[in-house]
């Protein structure tokens, strides 16, 4: 029987699970027709669980992680039927998506399912769990996608980059990604990165590094609002109605920010509001913020995993005014994009995936208390797609939160629009429906605000 060692980085997200708080990645996607339920699953199976032999591995401890092959592997194992109670409208599948939240995978099976909805509307919908030790969000994007097809173009290859997906390193070496975690693990190495034509740019990468480690370890707890306490098992997914994201876009242009600083900013006010109402303390508080560091130019490689660091962006909620507050948030952004920040925190995650579990849980601790909240932002494709010949209405995902983290915000562009969802713990974020309705309202204000002098 075929066994392959768990990587450090998989084993320190497949080690942060707790009831209240599991590394699983939940993705919905719907559509307003009926989907072919034989010709998905031979798309499944084609382009899922034929290339990548994660989807038919369990996991194993023995000595160490290992994933091994599921010798009876059955795909309909994964796949569930699932009709939602009357009216089967949005309401019905938020309430079946996030019942499904704080359900662990099934031990000693592949750490994935897939729930089709029938009935869904005029169509169906279907809710797709992959366990975060399998592979980053970013990927799992790309391997959704690679089961869709462009009716201009044919099928989406599971090497297509992510359409303006998140920023790498910036101005670091993409080679210092991989040499970053192999001196963490084997710091005699370093000698052999001493080579002429590379030691102006090590020099440069561990200078940042070191500035990068030393502000992630210095960081001190985020501060206490009404956002932070104990997670409990009980969670809410919710999510809009698709939002025309050239008006964004023309936003962004206008007020010289991006579609990220714009969106970002809407959730910094709604969170200032949701503090105020609670009659909490109004800190400015961090998101946590995943950052890619896989190269979206290249295939995903068959044994998927974890290529992605963590960087903390302060959301400025102390600030009244909505243009100073998009000004703050823009100039935050920024320097992160050029920080070494991801690139440690990967290596972080190398060396605490090497540590026994109770070492790990503490330092995982540590680092979630550095944060409020996770937010991501994944750009999908830009013209509509098909999956097994039905069109793709829309889609919105969530990455897990970690440690005490009650409060999670998602936004995913498809097709000319964006779509903003929460994942949230329900006795951390009460009323998680007025929090997503105040981020739209800032939305709506910042679209219509006119620049102002000096922006």
């Amino acid at each position: 029987m075929s066994r392959h060692p768990m990587t450090p980085v998989d084993a320190a997200w497949l080690r942060m699970d707790r009831p209240t708080n599991l590394m699983v990645v939940t993705t919905v996607m719907w559509f307003d027709e009926p989907v072919d339920r034989p010709r998905l699953r031979a798309l499944i199976d084609e382009r899922l669980v034929a290339r990548f032999p994660r989807f038919r591995q369990r996991v194993v401890e023995d000595g160490g992680l290992f994933w091994e092959d599921v010798e009876d592997f059955d795909l309909d194992d994964h796949l569930h039927d699932v009709r939602l109670p009357a009216p089967a409208g949005r309401a019905e599948l938020e309430d079946f998506a996030s019942g499904l939240v704080s359900v662990p995978p099934e031990p000693g099976r592949p750490l994935w399912d897939l729930h089709l909805v029938a009935e869904y509307g005029t169509g169906c919908a279907a809710v797709f769990r992959m366990h975060h030790a399998i592979a980053d969000g970013i990927a799992l994007t790309r391997l959704l996608l690679s089961l869709t097809d462009d009716p201009e173009a044919g099928a989406v290859p599971v090497s297509a980059p992510v359409s303006g997906a998140a920023e790498t390193v910036g101005s670091i070496t993409g080679s210092a990604v991989h040499a970053l975690a192999d001196l963490a693990a084997h710091p005699l190495r370093l000698t052999a990165q001493l080579r002429p034509g590379n030691l102006v740019d090590l020099t440069r990468t561990l200078a940042a590094q070191g500035v990068a480690l030393a502000e992630l370890t210095l960081l001190p707890a985020d501060r206490e609002t009404a956002l932070r306490g104990t997670a409990g098992v009980s969670k809410r997914v919710l999510w809009s109605d698709p939002l025309p994201l050239a008006e964004v876009r023309e936003a962004g242009h206008r007020t010289g920010t991006t579609v990220n600083d714009l969106l970002l900013t809407a959730v910094a006010g709604a969170l200032r509001t949701h503090l105020v109402r609670r009659r909490s303390p109004v800190h400015d508080v961090r998101a946590i913020v995943p950052f890619n560091l896989r190269s979206l130019e290249q295939p995903l490689p068959a044994e998927l995993g974890n290529r992605f660091g963590l960087v903390y962006l302060q959301l400025p909620l102390t600030v009244a005014r909505r243009d100073d507050r998009l000004r703050a948030l823009a100039s935050r952004t920024r320097r992160i994009k050029h920080s070494a920040q991801g690139l440690v925190s990967y290596g972080i995650l190398e060396v605490i995936g090497r540590t026994p579990r109770a070492v790990e849980q503490v330092a995982i601790d540590v680092f979630t208390a550095k944060g409020t909240g996770v937010m991501t932002n994944v750009p999908g494709p830009r013209r509509p797609v098909t999956l097994a010949g039905t069109p793709l209405a829309g889609s919105i995902g969530w990455g897990p939160t970690s440690g005490e983290l009650g409060l999670g915000v998602a936004l995913f562009s498809y097709a000319g629009s964006v779509v903003v969802g929460l994942c949230v713990d329900e006795g951390l974020v009460p009323e998680p429906d007025v929090l997503l309705s105040d981020i739209l309202a800032e939305l709506d204000a910042l679209l219509a605000a006119e620049p102002v002098a000096g922006a």
